[in-house]
């Protein structure tokens, strides 16, 4: 299953090197949720010089095919429902 692209996405699709911003727009998560990630092993990154993260293409693929086969599979029961905290 491959990600839906936004035109922007298309063209960020081509690129070798992601930034953080760019990485995030690519799976479509916010940019605290990439650094979440990052600092929790989950993607790995480069560091710049200066400490900035870097994510290659291959790296940031991995992780979306690494999520589709480690997703549960939903049954028809539980499926869409969530639990309500009082």
């Amino acid at each position: 299953m491959t990600p839906t692209l936004s035109p922007a996405l298309t063209r960020n699709d081509r690129r070798l090197v992601f930034t953080s911003s760019q990485a995030a727009e690519y799976l479509g998560v916010s940019l605290a949720t990439i650094r979440r990630w990052t600092d929790a092993g989950h993607i790995s990154c480069f560091r710049t010089p200066g400490g900035q993260r870097r994510f290659s293409r291959a790296q940031l693929d991995e992780f979306i095919s690494s999520m589709q086969h480690d997703a549960p599979a939903s049954t028809g029961a539980t499926a869409g429902t969530r639990a309500h905290v009082a």
